[in-house]
């Protein structure tokens, strides 16, 4: 399994059409005939949108529906409030950007020991490492300066390092503890988690029983209203981007769609997420706000009740037309409680949606949570309805042996100039000043 966590190029482009379709018909068929179709699948599913839209227009195929049209025509996304007619010059290596707490000068690759490789995308790779003085274990993600300097991604890694350093002290989101670069890299080292993606516990279950579902969307729903507390709007919430420790809490990552400074009554535009859980306002390219997420969780709360996203179909475009203009039908098997509550939060029109109103509180006071102690939850004292088992630290059963059978690079633990040309050493060093990040001694007491 490829956690998305672990994915290397958080963008405004992820996923792309799948080639096997989601299925509840496949429940009765054993699991061994459909692992393969499942992997091949899953891994599909972590395509590029961009790369799909390219897909398309090269294709014979033509899309009716106006709406789905001007969608797939679009041109690679770009983030519009991070561009401008008169770009400011980048700043000069000595220029520092106050992005938080001081650097921390001794941090570097050989303080790990870095054992397996968990997860890889296009910047670079993600490891399990062990600290060489505290034998604490992380993952440690590796990123290659060049590669996100070419896909002009260096404003994306940056923002999702912001967002990290904020998030420090909720339960349910991953933890940055430290960040450091080299001439040639940049390195996240996070919260090593290995309970796995929900999408890869919910792919083997199919669905998931309400108490289990309300569970999860509870911690969810918590860690996205955190992050609004703090003006930061998700966008990007999918069972891939979800999950779970050892003992089967919600852990939140990926925060590359992360967009900050978004007021309570505030609105961005740029077009990004995941195509099964876009939400109707993103697909008609209209300012959006919060309850943005709101749709995203009721997207996964559905997901979980009944296999599917809701208004999936194998061919994109007739998903979005469905995503635009189907209303949302609800199978009779839950209960009224969660039948209410998903009808509030894929409410079509972000005006009348559930959240809109008082964000977060709204969602805390539905008839749905009423079992759920808030803060019974936050203090995770509340026993999780799924354990993932896992033995230790080097338990990685729950990540993809693609992955985990490949060979540590020797690169990793070093970074010679030699890799890159001098021209290429400045602009990257001017292109990621203020990246490197250590704690204040005030955040271990």
């Amino acid at each position: 399994m490829k956690p998305s966590w672990l994915r290397n190029a958080p963008q405004c482009d992820h996923l792309s059409e799948p080639t096997f379709t989601r299925n509840p018909g496949h429940r009765n068929v054993s699991m061994k005939d459909t692992t393969a179709a499942w992997t091949s699948f899953m891994k599909q599913r972590r395509m590029g949108l961009n790369d799909f839209i390219q897909r398309l227009a090269t294709s014979a195929y033509t899309c009716k529906h106006a709406e789905v049209q001007s969608i797939l025509n679009l041109s690679p996304p770009q983030d519009a409030e991070l561009m401008s007619t008169n770009p400011s010059p980048p700043p000069s290596p000595t220029q520092q950007i106050n992005l938080g707490p001081s650097s921390n000068p001794s941090a570097k690759p050989n303080d790990f020991h870095f054992l397996k490789v968990i997860g890889k995308g296009s910047f670079g790779k993600v490891l399990l490492a062990r600290h060489r003085q505290d034998d604490r274990f992380y993952a440690v993600k590796v990123l290659q300066k060049k590669a996100i300097l070419k896909k002009k991604e260096e404003k994306h890694i940056m923002s999702e390092r912001n967002v990290l350093l904020k998030n420090v002290k909720h339960p349910f989101l991953v933890g940055l503890h430290y960040s450091f670069q080299t001439a040639d890299k940049l390195y996240f080292v996070l919260d090593y988690i290995n309970g796995g993606e929900l999408f890869y516990h919910l792919q083997r279950e199919r669905c998931f029983l309400e108490p289990r579902a309300r569970f999860y969307s509870a911690e969810i729903a918590s860690a996205l209203g955190y992050l609004h507390s703090l003006n930061i709007v998700y966008r990007d919430l999918k069972p891939e981007n979800i999950l779970l420790d050892s003992q089967g809490h919600v852990v939140l990552t990926d925060f590359g769609l992360c967009k900050e400074n978004i007021e309570p009554n505030g609105t961005t535009s740029t077009f990004c997420g995941t195509p099964e859980y876009l939400a109707p306002e993103v697909l008609h390219k209209q300012p959006y706000d919060r309850t943005v997420d709101w749709w995203c969780l009721g997207a996964v709360l559905y997901e979980m009740l009944y296999g599917l996203p809701p208004f999936y179909s194998r061919n994109t475009a007739e998903m979005y037309d469905n995503i635009l203009t189907k209303p949302l039908q609800l199978k009779p098997n839950i209960s009224n409680a969660a039948r209410h509550l998903l009808e509030g939060l894929l409410q079509k029109d972000r005006t009348k949606r559930l959240g809109c109103a008082d964000d977060f509180t709204e969602i805390k006071n539905h008839m749905f949570f009423s079992p759920i102690n808030w803060d019974e939850l936050n203090a995770k004292k509340i026993t999780p309805p799924f354990n993932p088992n896992v033995t230790g630290p080097n338990d990685l059963r729950h990540f993809d042996p693609e992955f985990t059978d490949e060979p540590v690079p020797n690169s990793i633990g070093c970074s010679p100039d030699s890799v890159l040309a001098t021209a290429s050493i400045t602009e990257a060093a001017e292109a990621f000043v203020g990246f490197s990040y250590a704690p204040s001694m005030d955040s271990y007491l």
